[in-house]
């Protein structure tokens, strides 16, 4: 019996391209598409599943969370996320969220498909350079982002809000020169180079408390 693949990501071209490929292969079979969390729940409780590839942003919520749902499932299919996101924080919570494997988009398509070969057969699928992180994080000497002060954190909110230097700098009744300075140690910080990396980073990784709506 062929592998029975779900796909869930909210780009139809990456689901279609994906699918074409995966069918190609005469081991495995795509079941199931879909583009939200909420149609990936009711698949998974209607249709033979063996692996899941799911995307972490998705139009009703986080991959992620919805990985923890499937935690509860008393035959939970194998699961394997497939992002962009790069983070070590996405990689430690899909793990601890019971994820089998974890691969980035630009991923070639030979390492996907035995990626889902392998889960399916009992192994874990992750990238050599995500396996030495995790194995890094585990022993504890994995080099941590410096954290940002709480007015850094107001700097950065109004940097995802669209504020200019003075618009900060009239909201925090501080100057635009201190303005400036705070901007520059949060570049160092979140290790970026302009505002908009640093506001990309900011939504991505959930630093400030009200974010901008954002979708990969």
């Amino acid at each position: 019996m062929p592998i029975r693949v779900l796909l869930c990501d909210d780009h139809q071209v990456l689901r279609d391209s994906l699918a074409y490929l995966c069918n190609e292969e005469p081991d495995m079979e795509v079941v199931a598409t879909c583009s939200r969390g909420s149609e990936l729940m009711s698949c998974v409780t209607e249709i033979p599943i063996d692996v899941i590839l799911l995307d972490i942003n998705l139009p009703d919520g986080n991959g992620i969370e919805f990985a923890e749902e499937l935690k509860n499932l008393q035959e939970r299919p194998k699961l394997i996320v497939l992002t962009m996101y790069n983070y070590d924080e996405y990689l430690f919570r899909a793990i601890r969220a019971g994820a089998d494997g974890y691969l980035l988009k630009d991923a070639p398509v030979s390492e996907v498909l035995a990626a889902i070969r392998a889960v399916h057969a009992g192994q874990s699928a992750l990238p050599a350079n995500l396996t030495q992180r995790l194995i890094q994080s585990v022993r504890g000497d994995l080099p941590t982002r410096e954290r940002l002060s709480p007015r850094e954190t107001e700097v950065l909110q109004l940097l995802v809000n669209g504020c200019s230097n003075k618009d900060i700098a009239g909201q925090l009744y501080i100057s635009e020169t201190t303005v400036k300075l705070h901007i520059s140690n949060i570049f160092r910080k979140l290790q970026v180079r302009s505002r908009s990396q640093a506001i990309l980073v900011a939504i991505r990784e959930g630093l400030v408390p009200h974010l901008l709506d954002y979708h990969e």
